[in-house]
Parts: C-alpha cells; sequence; structure tokens
C-alpha cells in the first residue's frame, strides 16, 4: 500500500476491507461452511466487482490477472449452492486459496510498478480510455 501507485493502493484496499469484512461475515462455527455463505457470497462479489472496474481503468497487468481469480473463487459460491453435499473443507479451502495468489500479484505489480518509476521516473496509472488524469512528475523543488 505505500509503495504502490493508485491502482495498487486500491487493489491492497480491496483485499484489505474484502478480509476484514469476510471475517464478520463467516458464519458461527458449528454452521460453517455447512451451506452457502452469504455474507462472504456479498464480500467476494463486490471484491469482484471492484476488481473489474479496476482491471478495466489501470494501466497494469495485475488486476486482470486479480479479477480472474476473484472470478474462480466466487465461482465456489454457485458449485456449493448447486452441490449443497460438497465437503465443508474443500468449499472453504476454494474460497481462501485465490487469496494467497492474489496477494502475490499484487506484490509483484508494486515491485514493477517500483521498478519503472526508477527507470522512466513515471509509471502511468490509468489507460486513457478511463477518464482519470495522472499527476505531472515533480521536475524541480517544491516551493
Amino acid at each position: 500500500m505505500l509503495r504502490g501507485g493508485a491502482p495498487e493502493r486500491i487493489g491492497s484496499t480491496i483485499l484489505a476491507v474484502g478480509s476484514v469484512l469476510t471475517v464478520v461475515a463467516v458464519s458461527a462455527a458449528p454452521m460453517r461452511f455447512g451451506s452457502v455463505e452469504i455474507g462472504i457470497f456479498l464480500v467476494d462479489v463486490a471484491a469482484l466487482v471492484g476488481f473489474l472496474i479496476l482491471a478495466l481503468r489501470a494501466e497494469r497487468w495485475w488486476p486482470l490477472w486479480v479479477t480472474s481469480l476473484q472470478v474462480i473463487g466466487t465461482t465456489a459460491h454457485a458449485v456449493k449452492l448447486v452441490n449443497p453435499e460438497v465437503i465443508r473443507w474443500a468449499y472453504a479451502f476454494a474460497l481462501a486459496f485465490w487469496s494467497y495468489p492474489m496477494l502475490a500479484l499484487l506484490v509483484l505489480g508494486t515491485w514493477n510498478h517500483q521498478r519503472r518509476l526508477a527507470k522512466f521516473g513515471v509509471d502511468k496509472s490509468w489507460s486513457s480510455s478511463s477518464g482519470r488524469s495522472e499527476p505531472r512528475p515533480r521536475t524541480g523543488p517544491i516551493v
């Protein structure tokens, strides 16, 4: 969050808020993952929408991959809905597993951002069709 550009900060915020809301939304222990976790499903859909918007607007590759991993994770809810006999731990694993590669992609995207800044002095955050304006790099002392 501290080293990334605007897309990385937004992506890390989506992941952090989603993690906190997932802990809040999970069912009580005896019933956990026995049926579709509606609260977690809603958090996952909101995160999916956030990552999709970020992927469409950002001038980065990593939000596309994170969005696709979020689609896979969100699909686990549909699998449990269609087949309630899916084992609890398999459902829980399918929901949680994808967050780790997502974090790795965010770290790699942040590293690439820092690399581009070091090489070019600027790193364009938003695509020209996103309607977002780019900050200009500082060229002199701030007065």
